[in-house]
């Protein structure tokens, strides 16, 4: 009988260590697109190196999620105006269950947008999702096995380039960014029950769609976004303000990311802006804790890395730049190619580009550009990569791609 029990805990342990590294929400782990992983090719081809690829229902923007064997994903059919999340086997791609979250009216897009743009987060039992219900954020749990668990509706939304709000984890709380042209807001709902525990208004009322970094920076818990005109710093366990920042543009979409000591913001609409910042200051900060800022070769869409001391963006026009960060000294910048929309991923020291037309280029950061590599995914790319255990996740247009490479 003992025999027998540890030969099951061997199989249990070699079947969790399979799937050892998770992808839990947007721009992973950490919320900052860098890869933990550190067997993922560097390159690839799509004629030797495609694991499994499967048409996905619908149109949408947003990544998958991963925990062990479950990769999930949001669509939306844009014919019978139904919201899905779908759970798939990561091995095999197969379809485990698709639910419809939602069914309500198409809304008006940017060009850029999706219906579908918000990634879902996770912890392991639950995955939470984030749609637009007319004039109201819909936001919706959902078990492992596809059973609703509870919806919430917790305020309005109004945007003429739609909806995009991505959920973050903190502690027993799903967080959400409510910047909307009206009453914005954020808002934390308990994760077990989506009842509300805090609701803290925004300035300025003006859309954006930033999706907050969570960091213990000084001693502080620390929510940390930019939008409506500001960039701002909040307790997550209450919502109240930590710092604030004003500007310097009107409208974000790049989440910020931080390297121990400075947050690094690039923006925006109507003007374009990249700034480093001092997070550990009290109040409005704007004329103390600002370290450098420029106008040169911001990105509005792509979010940005920092490793090793660099901080690289690349401008929605194509252009990457890579920057000596604490300093602000501007090193490089080069053409990759047009519209870049997909956020910077950071693969070994490695710093991985997607363009909309389905470039993938990687870079190592340094002095000097330096491309390592360049794949064509052979359909248009919206979505942020995926890179996790040894495999990269793609949504493209139309299909999801895992991709691997037997070293």
């Amino acid at each position: 009988m003992k025999s027998f029990i540890c030969i099951v805990w061997v199989f249990l342990s070699l079947l969790s260590s399979a799937f050892a590294e998770q992808w839990p929400g947007w721009r992973g782990p950490t919320g900052d697109g860098v890869v933990k992983d550190q067997t993922a090719p560097l390159s690839w081809s799509l004629e030797t190196d495609v694991k499994w690829k499967v048409k996905v229902p619908g149109h949408g923007h947003a990544s998958p999620v991963i925990w062990d064997e479950a990769l999930f994903l949001v669509s939306a059919d844009e014919e019978t105006g139904e919201r899905l999340l779908m759970r798939l086997d990561r091995a095999t791609g197969q379809v485990v269950w698709k639910e419809t979250v939602l069914k309500a009216p198409i809304e008006p897009i940017h060009r850029k947008n999706s219906r579908a743009s918000s990634t879902p987060v996770t912890d392991g039992e639950a995955v939470f999702v984030s749609f637009l219900d007319e004039e109201q954020m819909f936001i919706a749990a959902y078990d492992f096995a596809g059973k609703k668990r509870w919806e919430a509706r917790p305020g309005g939304f109004a945007s003429k380039h739609g909806y995009c709000s991505s959920p973050v984890l903190w502690e027993d709380k799903i967080i959400i960014n409510g910047d909307h042209d009206g009453d914005a807001y954020l808002v934390a709902l308990e994760k077990g029950t989506g009842k509300e525990v805090w609701k803290t208004e925004r300035p300025n009322k003006t859309r954006s769609y930033c999706t907050p970094i969570l960091r213990t920076i000084a001693g502080r818990n620390q929510l940390i976004l930019s939008g409506s005109k500001c960039v701002a710093s909040y307790d997550p366990d209450t919502g109240q303000q930590h710092w604030i920042i004003d500007g310097p543009t009107e409208q974000f979409v790049a989440s910020l990311v931080y390297d121990e000591k400075y947050l690094y913001l690039t923006c925006g609409f109507p003007t374009k802006h990249m700034m480093a910042i001092d997070p550990t200051g009290s109040g409005n900060v704007t004329e103390t804790h600002v370290i450098w800022h420029t106008r040169r070769d911001a990105s509005y869409v792509p979010s940005p890395v920092v490793v090793d001391g660099y901080y690289l963006a690349v401008s929605d026009s194509g252009t990457a730049t890579c920057w000596k960060a604490q300093e602000g000294e501007l090193l490089w910048k080069e053409k990759l190619g047009r519209e870049h929309s997909a956020s910077l991923v950071v693969l070994r020291d490695h710093v991985v580009f997607g363009s909309e037309k389905g470039v993938i280029t990687v870079v190592k950061p340094g002095p000097d550009f330096k491309q390592v590599a360049r794949m064509e995914l052979g359909e248009p790319l919206w979505a942020s990569p995926v890179i996790v255990d040894g495999c990269w996740y793609l949504r493209g247009e139309e299909n999801l791609y895992c991709i691997s490479r037997d070293e």
